[in-house]
């Protein structure tokens, strides 16, 4: 069937023939990070290339997202039932399930600029493929790379009143930019395929990401096949993220703006932003009891205790789910204007949201309205909400209905009138979020199913260049961008920090990628252009590594994300760093002190030995407290799980696979070495549920009648689990 000049086809294989029939059998395809992936055309294309030798196919994409499977045979019995629950309905995406398992055909090559974290550690075809680029060049990336087919899932039009309109919902971040240069570069007589994928489940979002359907050469539909989004779960906040999500709330200016990530960092952030605001006197008894104003004056002098009154703008290449709840909880709220000189009225307070003759007056003395009106003067002021829609403009002067007025704000009658008849409400078409593009649970997506309309149009998905970048060739309005992102927070997470102010957040030393930089260079960038603005790096001050509990917190590292020039704030569950135009003594010392104190004197002697701290130095007696044992004591006495809940958004895990994780977790702990390996199955074989009182954890195991040794023996081991989660030993390993 032929849509407006396009082709909307039922078949894949007809999609697939298209696409050749268009471009060829040499395929570069560039696909969306994470979500937008359209899925059933994109294995359609794959199984035809692994059959056609003929074919040489490249995928160019990021983040390529797989249900979970497991290692072990342990690992397997409880990822199983739990990904059938989720992912069960969701088609795999065949291309990454190959590469995982190392069989892409000779004729296919995968490239990616962002893996999912740790996902290709050790595999050696996408290390060797992976494309290292700021977000922002990706674009740039796929057209030196010839691509001549990019694919994308769609929301449709048609029930949300836009008929011949798609959303790119989930994924305007690159589409927005390269849709225009492909068909310049097929305009210059490269042949190209642009392909879409129908899919009913994806939420539909208008404004920058409501696009022609007729922008596309064909596209897929079939709603019979149509699945549920992959969804990424939410993971248990623990005690330590959670004193590093409340240090960072501390840290948030009412009125400003925020961009945060995925992950239980962020969510830890999100939480007690949240319970700021709507809990303020507990949440001001813990910064109390913290002591957060005497340890860290930054807390007290560039962000505020109170709630949130004025609200937050969020603007994030990534919108997580945090930022529903914080619009659900009424802190999402601060909208922004896309005229500059608007916007820097309203965060000067000359004008607010409310409309009155006041804000006529106050645009007229900036010069942004004539008196007497003029029809363009009408027209904008429209466009802002200022005017009602319903007035007209005819020979100089304000029609509405059957009254007649001058446009003259000065004559005082018409004042009056303009008043009853000719004002709005509050200001439109303002936006208090900006994303790029999202992925998260099925609630979140459930929840943008259900949007209402006005909620909706807060919110503006849209490319990356805009987002990422003040300076940039498509928008090019840093004035604008400037004025909108006032007191900007951009809080990203790090795996390890350096003593000189490297961030360490992508990969290893040895080259290998653990994620790719994605976004976070830019914003750190960023951070230090805009005015009143801060990057927050967040990280965990120690992590277990085969048995031994490391520092992050390290005096040098052979691999850096963000270089030490660019150095600001740093957050672990000891406290905050401020280190943005410190001597370098200086901010050796402060991250020292939000060290691990099992690390603070190596670190210090790695420092002194250097020169790059005093020798006559010695660690205070109150950084000597960054224990463990002091963050379960402080959580403790800060409210516990009472006011800091480790799911306070849900979960998808049930109440035995967050038992039956935890003990898994720490058998591959206390298994990561030979040694260990040995004393833990010396252990299990003795292992024993006399009681029965493991038989329901058993049976969801698969593993309450084993048969056979190796069933036995992981019967044993889960036993063994369950009981060391119960009674944990006291090891105390570390090394710096």
């Amino acid at each position: 069937m032929a849509v407006n000049g396009r082709q909307r086809l039922s078949d894949t294989e007809r999609c697939v023939d298209e696409v050749i029939r268009r471009v060829g059998k040499t395929i570069t395809l560039g696909l969306p990070l994470g979500l937008g992936k359209p899925v059933r055309l994109v294995n359609a294309l794959y199984q035809r290339a692994k059959d056609d030798p003929e074919i040489n196919l490249h995928i160019f994409t990021a983040l390529s997202l797989l249900a979970p499977t497991g290692g072990s045979s342990l690992e397997r019995r409880f990822m199983e039932p739990f990904a059938e629950r989720l992912y069960g309905d969701i088609p795999d995406l065949q291309y990454a399930r190959d590469v995982a398992k190392h069989r892409l055909p000779p004729n296919v090559q995968v490239s990616e600029f962002f893996f999912k974290a740790g996902s290709y550690l050790s595999n050696r075809g996408q290390q060797q493929n992976y494309v290292s680029t700021n977000y922002t060049h990706a674009v740039r990336d796929l057209m030196s790379l010839g691509v001549n087919v990019v694919a994308q899932m769609v929301s449709p039009g048609e029930l949300h009143g836009s008929p011949g309109m798609v959303s790119l919902s989930c994924n305007p971040d690159l589409s927005l930019d390269l849709l225009p240069l492909l068909r310049e570069r097929e305009a210059a007589g490269t042949p190209v395929a642009i392909v879409g994928e129908i899919n009913r489940q994806l939420p539909w979002f208008g404004r920058d990401a409501a696009v022609a359907e007729d922008d596309f050469d064909m596209v897929f539909e079939h709603q019979g096949s149509e699945y549920p989004l992959f969804s990424a779960p939410q993971m248990a906040i623990s005690p330590a993220d959670h004193l590093i999500g409340f240090f960072a709330s501390t840290l948030l200016k009412d009125g400003g703006t925020l961009q945060v990530g995925i992950g239980s960092l962020g969510a830890a952030l999100v939480h007690s932003a949240i319970f700021r605001h709507k809990n303020n006197d507990a949440w001001q008894a813990v910064f109390d009891h913290l002591q957060v104003a005497e340890r860290f004056p930054l807390a007290g002098t560039e962000g505020g205790t109170g709630p949130f009154e004025k609200g937050l703008y969020g603007c994030s290449e990534m919108m997580v789910d945090g930022f529903l709840y914080l619009m659900e909880a009424g802190i999402l709220r601060r909208e922004v204007h896309d005229h500059a000189d608007l916007q820097t009225l309203i965060n000067n307070g000359e004008i607010d949201e409310q409309v009155s003759l006041a804000t006529l007056d106050v645009l007229r003395r900036e010069g942004l309205v004539e008196s007497p009106m003029r029809a363009r003067d009408v027209v904008w002021l429209q466009q802002h909400g200022i005017l009602r829609d319903i007035v007209e403009f005819k020979g100089g002067r304000l029609l509405v209905g059957e009254h007649s007025l001058t446009a003259d704000l000065d004559d005082p009658e018409a004042r009056d009138a303009m008043t009853t008849f000719v004002l709005g409400d509050r200001l439109a078409g303002g936006v208090a979020m900006h994303g790029g593009f999202y992925l998260g649970p099925q609630k979140f997506y459930q929840s943008l199913r259900e949007l209402s309309d006005a909620d909706r149009d807060r919110i503006c998905m849209t490319s990356v260049s805009f987002i990422n970048h003040l300076y940039d060739h498509r928008f090019g309005n840093q004035r604008l961008k400037a004025a909108q992102r006032i007191h900007s927070r951009f809080i990203n997470t790090a795996m390890m920090h350096t003593l000189s102010g490297e961030a360490v957040s992508d990969g290893l030393e040895d080259g290998r990628v653990i994620s790719g930089v994605g976004g976070q260079y830019n914003f750190v960038s960023m951070a230090h252009e805009l005015p009143d603005a801060r990057s927050i790096i967040a990280l965990r001050s120690a992590r277990e590594t085969q048995g031994t509990v490391v520092s992050n917190i390290v005096f040098n590292y052979g691999h850096c994300t963000i270089p030490r020039h660019l150095r600001d704030v740093v957050i672990t569950e000891y406290g905050i760093a401020d280190l943005r135009g410190q001597p370098d003594e200086q901010v050796y010392l402060r991250l020292i002190r939000i060290a691990d104190s099992r690390f603070q004197q190596g670190l210090l002697s790695q420092a002194q030995k250097a020169g790059k701290v005093d020798t006559a130095f010695r660690l205070p007696a109150s950084w000597l407290n960054n224990t463990p044992a002091n963050i379960a004591k402080a959580f403790s006495e800060a409210g516990g799980e009472d006011w800091f809940p480790a799911f306070p958004f849900g979960r998808d895990f049930t109440d035995q696979e967050l038992v039956l994780g935890k003990a898994l977790n720490k058998l591959k702990t206390e298994t990561a070495t030979l040694r260990g390996k040995v004393s833990i199955l010396l252990q299990a074989i003795r292992a024993k549920d006399e009681q029965g009182r493991y038989t329901e954890l058993l049976q969801r195991m698969g593993l309450s009648q084993p048969s056979g040794l190796r069933e036995k023996l992981d019967q044993r081991l889960v036993i063994h689990g369950l009981q060391l989660t119960e009674n944990p030993p006291d090891t105390g390993n570390s090394k710096t």
